[in-house]
């Protein structure tokens, strides 16, 4: 999408962002506050990394901006969504599945591995 419009990337990340909140329990009246609830984690196996609690809300901003005509104080043009912003979004994406999805389930295969082991030489599982 993003090569044809960046605003409907956008607009289409915001969206993905707050499904995939959704599905990890972090459901509230908005995007604002469900993104609130997120950065407050006190589950630190759960809690975001630096590099993410830092850009995440921008893929909301980006979204909303797409979504929305916002016009510039200064010159009453309607703020846009750039494609390198657009870009920006999806990078983000990309790392919030790498957190929510990919690296859970790589972690969970190595885990299976090693206790297999374990178990063919007859000690305990991992911990």
């Amino acid at each position: 999408m993003l090569p044809i419009s960046a605003k409907a990337s956008a607009a289409l990340s915001r969206r993905c962002l707050q499904h995939m909140l959704r599905a990890h329990g972090y459901t509230a009246k908005d995007l604002a506050r469900e993104i609130d609830l997120l950065l407050n984690e006190s589950d630190p196996l759960k809690a975001l990394p630096l590099r993410l609690r830092e850009t995440i809300d921008a893929i909301r901003n980006f979204g909303n901006f797409a979504a929305h005509p916002n016009q510039d104080k200064a010159t009453l043009e309607i703020i846009d969504v750039e494609p390198h912003e657009a870009e920006w979004c999806l990078e983000t994406i990309e790392e919030l599945f790498e957190h929510f999805y990919v690296g859970p389930a790589v972690a969970a295969a190595k885990k299976a591995a090693l206790n297999a082991k374990l178990a063919s030489g007859g000690k305990p599982a991992a911990k």
